[in-house]
């Protein structure tokens, strides 16, 4: 079954990007690329402006001056996910319901087919009719990646989805992810430079000078831990934050 992304969908395009938050400017003329059907991590210091710029991407605030489309030129409205750092699953409704959460806000019909598929995807097809609280923290987390993928869309914003589970429930999640998102165009902020150097094939980096990129990775996500490159490039990663931090 087609998650609807056989195409390699559309990059981000940024140009000319401002951004204040109350009397702090937090981007100014920022031009920035994310590109199409890859895994792109944001990094950098907590309270430099990440989860403002994915807010602005994601059209939940309004940008002081500037444009943000797809890389096709289109408008990005109508064309992402979000997952954030909570799963946020409703816990009067089954695993299965929560799944189909956008068609029950939209007043559609739930496609239960589409919905069981990914269940099956993510390893909770025999949870689809347990409530959450039945569920561990990493199979909510599971839950919401479904969730996610079930409204189909080709963008996917996340906002550090796995920080709240342990270290290796963490990374079955990590390796889940970049399996089941292959072929979208993904957008995750991240605090953690193992992850991003794990599942990412492009990293940026936010800094008081704006974003840079980092060097690309060598091999394909999800890398394993032990992989010398990954271990190499978490370290390069970690200097290159504290460098643009200072």
């Amino acid at each position: 079954m087609s998650q609807g992304c056989d195409v390699v969908p559309a990059g981000i395009s940024i140009r000319q990007l401002c951004v204040n938050f109350g009397q702090q400017k937090l981007f100014s003329q920022l031009d920035l690329e994310v590109e199409g059907g890859r895994f792109t991590a944001l990094l950098g210091a907590s309270g430099v402006g990440k989860s403002s710029l994915m807010r602005v991407i994601a059209g939940l605030m309004p940008p002081t001056s500037g444009q943000i489309s797809g890389s096709d030129g289109q408008p990005l409205t109508g064309r992402i996910a979000w997952m954030g750092q909570q799963d946020l699953l409703y816990p009067w409704l089954t695993v299965e319901q929560n799944v189909c959460l956008a068609s029950r806000l939209k007043g559609e019909k739930a496609d239960r087919d589409w919905a069981n598929h990914l269940l099956e995807r993510v390893g909770l097809s025999h949870c689809a009719t347990a409530r959450p609280a039945a569920l561990s923290g990493g199979m909510r987390q599971r839950a919401a990646l479904a969730r996610t993928l079930y409204t189909r869309q080709p963008i996917v914003l996340m906002d550090e989805p796995f920080s709240a589970l342990d270290a290796l429930t963490r990374s079955q999640i990590q390796t889940l992810a970049a399996e089941v998102l292959v072929g979208h165009t993904v957008l995750m902020i991240t605090h953690d430079a193992a992850e991003a150097c794990r599942l990412s094939h492009q990293i940026l980096l936010v800094g008081s000078a704006g974003v840079e990129a980092c060097p690309p990775l060598q091999g394909q996500p999800p890398r394993a831990a032990e992989d010398i490159h990954l271990i190499q490039s978490q370290a390069a990663l970690l200097n290159q934050l504290s460098r643009i931090a200072g």
